[in-house]
């Protein structure tokens, strides 16, 4: 059974998020966008716990359902600052639990280290591996997993704040850590490239912070389970088995895949950025080093690897995105929604099926042939995105052409990279309809 599951959201407790998140709204747009299974987000918020427990019915065997049927496993995003190696961290983990008496006995935990009740990501002043220790001394079936790991700011690797092996984060904890997210700027061939994640599972997951078919499911696992269960779920993030593959944006997309400084509308590439000593040419401050130069600080193997057995992925971008980009509409408008809505016909069809499976005919009758060209040039792999850089989202390019500059710096991408994309996608797509 193919089961697409986003186990990592937020709900309005948390900052910056919508104050219309609730678990009707969740599970609507879930349905629309295809996704099987979803995170809660937030199980420690005490008003968002108790929202939980009225709206949602324990289904057994730690997956929890609406009145319709619609199912969530219980998760939230805590985040770590402390000091080790004389050095500030920062970091965020996904939290999965699986059952609500774990989730009651790990938030009296966590309130004698800090307060729940201001923030759904709450902040606390211990160690990830402590951390890790306390939580699976209450339930060893607690699965904990570093949050968009290359992420500047709050990832384990990050360049402000990150380790440079899981090891020296976890300490004598990293034997209870199985999988690591790819986050929105990294995807599956770029983690390739480090032997030491070699034992490390990939997962995906949207970490949205609106309930709105843009966020939701951006990213997202792909499961192969004979049974939906929180155990059989859990297994398959820890040994691989039942883990297909993921649902990646291209990482191009993410908003720190390359090295720059908003403030001064500079981004460059790795190697540029080195040239430079990594000081922004404008201000002559520190850039913000994005997640495509961690990845080669700490590589060590070529662009391009593929190692054999491992799950593998599609790269998409939201339908909207596609749609708004190709009309030159806001991403919210009413044209944008109607033209969504000629493609995606709940419940017959989900926007997953129109990005990996409506045929080109079917696109072209429904919405023309600009738009239909688009979503086949998304799931091909064709489409060009100029990359994003300390906290601005890359650019898809449906229209135009790359400027000479930009032409040279995407050159690395194309070739080894998208072929290895496309070879990757096979066996998925297959699934996918099979499934």
């Amino acid at each position: 059974m193919r089961i697409i599951a986003d186990l990592h959201i937020h709900s309005r407790f948390s900052r910056a998020t919508s104050k219309a998140l609730d678990i009707s709204h969740l599970e609507k747009y879930a349905r629309i966008k295809g996704v099987d299974i979803l995170g809660t987000g937030d199980f420690t918020h005490p008003k968002w716990q108790e929202e939980l427990k009225r709206n949602l019915n324990e289904g057994g065997e730690g997956i929890y359902t609406t009145a319709s049927g619609f199912k969530f496993l219980l998760q939230t995003e805590l985040s770590f600052v402390y000091t080790q190696g004389r050095r500030g961290r920062r970091i965020h983990l996904v939290v999965l639990a699986p059952d609500m008496g774990s989730v009651e006995q790990l938030s009296e935990f966590l309130a004698t280290k800090g307060r729940l009740d201001y923030d759904g990501r709450p902040i606390f002043n211990m160690s990830i591996a402590d951390f890790t220790y306390e939580a699976l001394k209450i339930n060893p079936l607690f699965e904990i997993i570093p949050a968009h790991a290359w992420t500047p700011w709050f990832g384990v690797f990050g360049s402000k704040s990150g380790f440079d092996s899981l090891e020296e984060a976890f300490l004598d904890q990293r034997k209870n850590i199985h999988a690591i997210e790819t986050g929105l700027s990294s995807d599956p061939p770029m983690n390739w490239r480090l032997s030491s994640l070699d034992k490390v599972n990939l997962v995906s997951n949207s970490d949205s912070h609106s309930f709105w078919p843009w966020r939701i499911g951006r990213e997202a696992t792909i499961f192969d389970l004979k049974n939906a269960t929180y155990r059989d779920i859990v297994k398959a993030i820890r040994t691989g088995e039942g883990l297909k593959g993921t649902v990646e944006v291209d990482p191009a997309y993410g908003k720190y895949h390359y090295d720059g400084h908003r403030a001064c509308n500079v981004s460059m590439k790795p190697s540029e950025a080195m040239k430079n000593n990594n000081i922004c040419p404008v201000c002559k401050r520190e850039l913000t080093i994005g997640v495509l130069h961690r990845v080669e600080e700490l590589a060590d193997r070529p662009e391009g690897y593929t190692p054999e057995g491992r799950p593998g992925f599609y790269s998409l971008i939201p339908l909207s995105e596609i749609i708004a980009h190709v009309i030159n509409r806001g991403l919210a408008t009413k044209d944008v929604w109607k033209t969504y809505y000629a493609l995606v016909k709940p419940p017959e069809s989900s926007e997953f099926d129109v990005l990996l499976n409506t045929p080109y005919e079917t696109l072209e009758k429904a919405v023309g042939e600009e738009l239909a060209s688009a979503v086949i040039s998304v799931r091909e792999g064709r489409l060009k995105i100029k990359p994003g850089y300390d906290g601005e989202y890359g650019v898809p390019l449906f229209k135009g052409s790359l400027s000479e500059k930009e032409k040279k710096i995407e050159s690395n991408r194309e070739g080894t990279y998208n072929n290895q994309r496309k070879r990757m996608q096979t066996s998925l797509l297959d699934f996918n309809k099979k499934g």
